[in-house]
Parts: C-alpha cells; sequence; structure tokens
C-alpha cells in the first residue's frame, strides 16, 4: 500500500512549540506562584497560579485554537494541588502532591505499556503530527513503548529526588533546585526522545521525499 511521504520536522521546529508549551504548563505557573507568595503569601500565590493555568486555556478557547493534552492535564494536577494546599495551609503540602501526582503518572505510564497502549504516542500529537500509518508501524510501536518507559523513569525519579529536597531544604532552596533539575532532566529526555525517533523513521525510510509503501 502506498502512502504519501512524510518528514519529521527539524529539530528547532520541534522545540519552537515544545519550549513554549513547557514555560506556559510549567514554569511560569511555578514563576507566579513564588511571586505572589512573597506578596501576598500562600493562600494568594495558590490562586495566582491556578488562575494562571486557567486564563491559558480560556485564552486558547476564545482564539478557537485547540487546548493540548498537556495543558488539560497541568490544570486537573494543579487544581487538586491548590485544593489541597488551601485546605491544609501549608506550602509543603501544596508541593508535595503534584510529586506525589507525578509518581502516580508515571505508573500510568507504566501501566499504557503493559496494556500495549503506551501513552506518549498520544501526548506526542500535541507536539508533532503523526499521520497514521506512521503509528500503525510495528517499528514505530515499539519505540514508543521505549519512550513511554524513559519518561516513566524520568518522572517517577525525578519525582523522588524533589520530595527529597523538599523535606531537607528550605522552600526557596526547594523551588531553585527543582527548576534546575527539571529544565535540566527533561530538556535531556526530550532531546533522546526526538533523537530516537529521528532514528527509527530513517531507518524506515519514513522521513525521506520518497513515497512510502508498506
Amino acid at each position: 500500500m502506498d502512502h504519501p511521504p512524510f518528514a519529521l520536522p527539524h529539530l528547532p521546529s520541534l522545540l519552537r512549540q515544545a519550549v513554549p508549551m513547557l514555560v506556559e504548563g510549567v514554569l511560569a505557573p511555578l514563576a507566579v506562584f513564588y511571586a505572589a507568595l512573597s506578596l501576598v503569601g500562600l493562600n494568594g500565590a495558590l490562586w495566582a497560579a491556578m488562575g494562571w493555568v486557567y486564563l491559558g486555556m480560556l485564552w486558547r478557547v476564545v482564539r478557537r485554537k485547540r487546548v493540548p493534552g498537556t495543558m488539560a492535564l497541568t490544570a486537573v494536577a494543579i487544581t487538586a494541588q491548590a485544593a489541597l494546599g488551601l485546605w491544609t495551609g501549608s506550602a509543603i503540602v501544596y508541593f508535595i502532591q503534584p510529586e506525589v501526582g507525578t509518581i502516580c503518572l508515571g505508573m500510568v505510564f507504566l501501566a499504557s505499556v503493559r496494556l500495549r497502549r503506551p501513552l506518549l504516542a498520544k501526548l506526542a500529537q500535541d507536539f508533532v503530527h503523526l499521520p497514521s500509518f506512521v503509528l500503525r508501524h510495528e517499528r514505530v510501536r515499539q519505540f514508543f513503548v521505549r519512550v513511554t518507559l524513559l519518561w516513566a523513569f524520568v518522572l517517577i525519579a525525578n519525582s523522588a529526588g524533589n520530595i527529597w529536597l523538599l523535606m531537607n531544604q528550605s522552600i526557596g532552596s526547594f523551588l531553585l533546585l527543582r527548576t534546575i533539575a527539571m529544565v535540566a532532566v527533561t530538556g535531556l529526555a526530550i532531546a533522546v526522545s526526538v533523537w530516537g525517533f529521528r532514528r527509527v523513521l530513517h531507518r524506515l525510510h519514513l522521513d525521506t521525499p520518497a513515497a512510502i509503501s508498506t
């Protein structure tokens, strides 16, 4: 069966799409929370961080743009996180809850592999459109199994380290070290994922302008 040619966007193009989403959905809420914490206290910071995420989603809806799955996950997580933080009045509870949630998300990634429906195959659509014939290819499916396992390990290990930092450092030091570690580890995992996918496509000759047949 013949398929149209498919080319994976170049890394700079992927980064131009992925970095703003990472900043908007992860780094900005953290910056908003920390700024508001020093100005209006814990409760105000909780509302500010949650408001940032929902305003971002509303802005996309008003402009009739698709709300990425990663942003929807962030909204659910930050709502539960803020509700628990407001209820307990504890900054430590506020920060430890998403780390536990991230560990649970890592477990979901592992479960999706077990169910042969690797979650990364779906989330990847937030960053690059993949034709159905690419997603159906056996080697591509195997790649998404491996990369889902990689991200499960990254999520679980990173959050476990963050919990240790939270219990042994001040809130300010925790925020700084957590941000540095998150950017470094996430950036490395993204680079490995993109490199691995390009390698798979190259081996299958799916990233060439020639017609594809299977």
